[in-house]
C-alpha cells in the first residue's frame, strides 16, 4: 500500500497528535502528587532502593522498570532501504518506530539510542557499558558484517541479558515459520529440499543460519550475493560469515543455482529472479522474495508463470507477509518474564513452531475485519498469521518463555498455564 509522503510526515510531526512530535513518549507508573512522593521518587527515600540494589544487584529488575526494558541501538549503516544514512539522528525516526512497536503489540518498553560509532569494537564497548540499564537489547539497522561481529561478541560477554539483532534472526524466524507451513502444504521433507539464498547480508546470512536450524541440509543449500554464487575458494567480497557457507559447485550464477532447486529465498533486491528461473525450479516451488518494497519477483508474475508456487514477500498488499513484527515484541516478551539472560537457537524455533501452528487455527473475525476480507483459512495464501492477530502475542510469548526455562537460560521459573492466562487477560481480553 502506497503511504502519502505529506501524510507520513505530519504524522510523525506534532500536527494533529496533540503537539508531540515523534512516536513514543516516557509516562510516569507511580504517583507525584504530594510531597512525600517527591521525597519517595529522589530524595531522600530513593536512597533504600538504591542500597538494596547494591547489596544485590538482581533487585534492579525489582526496584526499577529495567525488567520490561529494550534499548533499541543502531548506528544507521543499514537503514531499511535507504542504506546508510549521515547524519546518525536520520536514522531516529525507523528506531522509535520500532520502539513502538514493542509497546504497542507487546507491552515492552522501549528507547531508541542511534550512536555515532561505526568502528565494530566501539559500539560493542557502548552497548555493554550501558547492559546494567537494560532488561534486553535489540540491535537494529547495523551493516553486514559488522552487525555479525558486534552480536557474536556482545553475547560472548555474559552481559546477563539478551542481545538480539532483528535484521538477521527476525526474517530468519518469520520465514522459517513459513518454510514450516509451505512443506506442510506441497508435501515435502525439510532434510530432502535444495534450496537458494538470493542475499548474503545480515538477513540472508541468518535464514541460512536458522533453516539449517529447521532441518535443512547443508550441502542442499546454495547462497548468492551480487557477486554470484558463493563458493569455496572464491576469493572476492568474502567474510567469514560468507565463508561459513560456501558451497561445492562449479555453479557461478542465480540462473544456475535455481534450476531444479525447491525452495528460493530472497533478501537482496528486485526484479532478480526471471520467469525463466521460477520456471526451472522444482515441481511445487516455494518462493520467498523479500525484498522491500519491491521483491524479487512480484507477486503477480510468479503467480502468472507457475499456478504451483508457494509466494511469500514482505509487503502487507500480498499473501503471506514475511513481517518481523510477528516476531521481536513477543520474543522479548517472553524472554523478558523469564528473565532470560539470551536469545538462544531453541528459543528462536520456538518462536517460529508456534507461529506455524497458529497459522492452522480458526482465523478471528477482528483479523478478517482489520484486512477487509470474508475468509482466510490454511493454505497456499495463508502460511503465516496476520500482524493483527493479537493472540501471536499469548502463544509466541509462551513459546519462547517456555524454551528458556526448559534451555537453561531463564533466571526465574514461572507457571506456564499461569503465564498464558494472564497473557489472555491483557492482550485478548479474556477474564478470569
Amino acid at each position: 500500500m502506497a503511504v502519502d509522503r505529506q501524510q507520513s510526515l505530519d504524522y510523525h510531526s506534532g500536527k494533529g497528535n496533540g503537539g508531540h512530535p515523534g512516536k513514543i513518549a516516557l509516562s510516569l507508573t507511580k504517583p507525584l502528587d504530594t510531597q512525600n512522593h517527591l521525597s519517595m521518587a529522589y530524595t531522600p527515600g530513593v536512597a533504600e532502593p538504591c542500597r538494596e540494589i547494591a547489596r544485590d544487584p538482581s533487585l534492579s529488575y525489582e526496584y526499577t522498570s529495567r525488567g520490561n526494558l529494550v534499548a533499541v541501538v543502531s548506528n544507521s549503516t543499514a537503514v531499511l532501504g535507504l542504506g546508510k544514512l549521515e547524519p546518525v539522528e536520520a536514522g531516529m525516526p525507523v528506531m522509535s518506530g520500532k520502539c513502538a512497536l514493542f509497546k504497542g503489540y507487546a507491552g515492552v518498553d522501549a528507547f531508541p539510542f542511534t550512536i555515532s560509532l561505526y568502528d565494530k569494537g566501539a559500539v560493542v564497548d557502548w552497548v555493554a557499558a550501558g547492559a546494567p540499564s537494560w532488561g534486553g537489547v535489540n540491535l537494529e539497522d547495523i551493516a553486514a558484517p559488522d552487525c555479525f561481529y558486534i552480536e557474536e561478541t556482545l553475547k560472548g560477554m555474559d552481559l546477563g541479558i539478551p542481545i538480539f539483532h532483528d535484521d538477521q534472526h527476525g526474517t530468519a524466524i518469520i520465514s522459517g515459520a513459513a518454510l514450516i507451513n509451505a512443506l506442510e502444504i506441497n508435501g515435502k521433507d525439510i532434510k530432502d529440499i535444495k534450496v537458494v539464498y538470493s542475499g548474503a547480508g545480515a538477513a540472508g546470512i541468518a535464514c541460512a543460519q536458522f533453516y539449517l536450524d529447521l532441518g535443512v541440509q547443508k550441502e542442499n543449500m546454495v547462497v548468492a550475493d551480487s557477486t554470484g554464487v558463493i563458493y569455496k575458494g572464491r576469493q572476492e567480497r568474502m567474510n567469514p560469515y560468507k565463508e561459513r557457507f560456501a558451497a561445492e559447485t562449479n555453479a557461478r550464477t542465480l540462473d544456475d543455482v535455481m534450476k531444479g532447486a525447491d525452495v528460493f529465498v530472497g533478501v537482496s533486491v528486485k526484479d532478480l529472479v526471471t520467469p525463466d528461473m521460477l520456471r526451472s525450479m522444482a515441481s511445487d516451488p516455494i518462493v520467498f522474495a523479500m525484498a522491500n518494497p519491491d521483491p524479487e519477483i512480484t507477486y503477480e508474475l510468479a503467480r502468472e508463470t507457475r499456478s504451483d508456487v508457494i509466494m511469500a514477500t514482505g509487503r502487507s498488499d500480498y499473501p503471506n507477509q514475511i513481517n518481523n513484527v510477528l516476531g521481536f515484541p513477543f520474543i522479548f516478551r517472553g524472554a523478558l518474564d523469564v528473565r532470560a539472560t539470551q536469545i538462544n537457537e531453541a528459543m528462536k524455533v520456538a518462536a517460529a513452531e508456534s507461529l506455524a501452528r497458529l497459522a492452522k487455527e480458526e482465523v478471528p473475525q477482528q483479523v478478517l475485519d482489520a484486512y477487509g476480507i470474508e475468509e482466510l483459512s490454511f493454505g497456499p495464501e495463508y502460511i503465516v498469521p496476520k500482524p493483527f492477530d493479537k493472540r501471536v502475542a499469548v502463544e509466541e510469548s509462551v513459546a519462547v518463555a517456555e524454551a528458556a526455562i526448559e534451555s537453561g537460560v531463564a533466571q526465574i521459573k514461572i507457571d506456564l498455564d499461569q503465564y498464558r492466562a494472564e497473557l489472555e487477560k491483557r492482550f485478548l481480553g479474556q477474564k478470569d
